[in-house]
């Protein structure tokens, strides 16, 4: 689907079109999966009979996907049209959960869970560019609140709808729940869903794949070993980064002889770069307080998952119900009545989690758990319309994809770092004579201290940022360039940004 459009439907305003309502639907539905796994671990290691090691590789191979695939998404979505995007990004989701919810052995388990992933790195991309194609840019806070939903809560919520299911049976409920609600989706999705702009043909770079592939996928496997085997990882970590410079040298000479598969002229504009640097520290913080509330909560103080997920939805239900409330406050207020209030709450509740011990209460933790979670529905709406608003259009497929890669390195990342730092506290702590139990919550302070640390770099970004970006499809001043990139269109391209105080 080109993002360089020739004639935009109209949209009546104060509503989301269809086909944007359709695709938010898709991905939450999709994206739900990437977390739904982690509390099926046990039942998988028994029905199974594989180590936790091997078990932890459903989520760790479905992120990774994640992390190869969407750089190409910026590509694809400019060849191919909107319904054969969503056919074929739907079309290979349900083949990938059919295969898991028959899976005989764990290794057609894991191919399964490839697959899905290789079909919900589509949606999330498609749906963001069709957003800023269709919607007015006076309308857009408000639709993005919805997109909140799809691509924020629907990770938050997954670990929690898993203990539901699991309650009932075995973990291949967990596709077969999620099969029959994905067709259904998908069919309606097909009748309702109409094309939106013209398909660019043009050719691909195979180098740039392989690269991008073994880049993203090499530094989110390398992170996602941190606190287990740190030699290996750190090895595995710069062989990725290594390969990205391969990837982003690649990418700057076919920006000049040709098509690249990810346009980097999107990090010439000022206020997407700003937002993206936001949106990667506040992914960071939301996973990396993913992973230790649960070790905290049922390690330490002995709730079983489905408890663990009750306390922790209403934060990520508060995220999502906030959402479109963000969007409209943006749409007419701009971002800093939101974005500010919002970093500080974020910085905030990570400082309160470093005050977690064994006597903490539990209305506490859902407390700051919904503080953050607030915070990040504040944040998150007008960062990411504000940072796409500010591409032009032929440039929005380009910005949608390297928003979903950063996420994904950004949650490998946050995971890597609270774990090793956590684990590095504990066992400091253990030497020095301290208890098991006092040193694990020692440790997640520590961990909690280090997210809240980093939280502040976004108070410092958001005060940086633009209230809203002037024109439809503008640019910021700042901008690096004044050309459309290779296969854009004239006209597309004027500069337009505004900081309106």
């Amino acid at each position: 689907m080109s993002a360089a459009i020739q004639e935009r439907p109209a949209v009546q305003a104060g509503r989301t079109p269809t086909v944007v309502r359709l695709l938010v639907l898709a991905t939450f539905v999709v994206i739900l999966n990437e977390t739904i796994m982690i509390n099926a671990i046990p039942r998988l290691m028994d029905s199974l009979r594989i180590t936790e090691q091997s078990a932890q590789w459903v989520s760790t191979a479905f992120m990774l996907t994640m992390a190869a695939v969407i750089p190409i998404t910026g590509w694809f979505l400019q060849r191919a049209t909107t319904r054969q995007a969503y056919a074929i990004a739907m079309g290979v989701f349900l083949a990938g959960t059919a295969l898991s919810a028959v899976a005989p052995s764990f290794e057609v388990l894991l191919l399964g869970r490839i697959v899905q992933a290789a079909g919900t790195a589509v949606m999330m991309p498609l749906l963001m560019t069709t957003l800023m194609i269709v919607v007015p840019e006076h309308d857009r806070g408000r639709v993005m609140g919805n997109v909140t939903l799809a691509i924020s809560v629907a990770p938050a919520l997954g670990p929690a709808v898993s203990g539901l299911i699991l309650q009932v049976g075995s973990w291949r409920l967990l596709f077969v729940v999620v099969l029959p609600i994905a067709a259904l989706v998908t069919l309606f999705g097909l009748r309702k869903v109409e094309n939106i702009g013209d398909p660019q043909v043009s050719s691909i770079d195979w180098l740039s794949v392989g690269v991008a592939a073994l880049g993203f996928g090499g530094l989110v496997y390398g992170l996602s070993l941190f606190g287990d085997r740190d030699g290996l990882a750190a090895g595995i970590a710069v062989s990725g980064l290594a390969a990205i410079a391969v990837f982003v040298i690649r990418q700057l000479r076919l920006q000049r002889t040709g098509v690249p598969l990810m346009d980097l002229r999107i990090l010439g504009h000022r206020t997407y770069s700003l937002s993206l640097a936001l949106m990667s520290i506040g992914f960071l913080a939301m996973l990396g307080s993913m992973i230790l509330l649960p070790l905290y909560l049922q390690n330490l103080r002995g709730l079983s998952p489905l408890e663990t997920g009750l306390l922790l939805m209403p934060g990520g239900l508060i995220m999502g119900l906030l959402g479109p409330t963000a969007g409209k406050v943006f749409d007419k207020f701009g971002s800093r009545p939101l974005v500010l209030p919002g970093s500080i709450g974020m910085v905030l509740a990570l400082g309160g989690f470093t005050q977690v011990s064994m006597t903490m209460p539990y209305w506490q933790v859902l407390g700051l758990h919904a503080l953050l979670m607030v915070s990040l529905a504040a944040t998150f709406t007008p960062v990411f319309t504000l940072g796409m608003g500010a591409l032009p259009p032929h440039l929005y497929s380009h910005g949608s994809s390297m928003l979903g890669t950063l996420q994904q390195v950004a949650a490998a990342f946050g995971t890597a770092l609270v774990v090793t730092v956590m684990s590095a506290r504990a066992d400091h702590l253990a030497d020095d004579g301290v208890a098991a139990v006092p040193a694990q919550v020692g440790g997640m302070k520590l961990a909690f201290g280090v997210a809240a640390a980093l939280a502040l770099v976004t108070i410092v970004v958001a005060a940086r940022l633009p209230r809203r970006i002037a024109g439809d499809g503008a640019r910021d001043h700042g901008s690096a360039e004044a050309a459309p990139s290779a296969g854009g269109h004239p006209g597309q391209g004027e500069p337009a940004t505004a900081d309106e105080t």
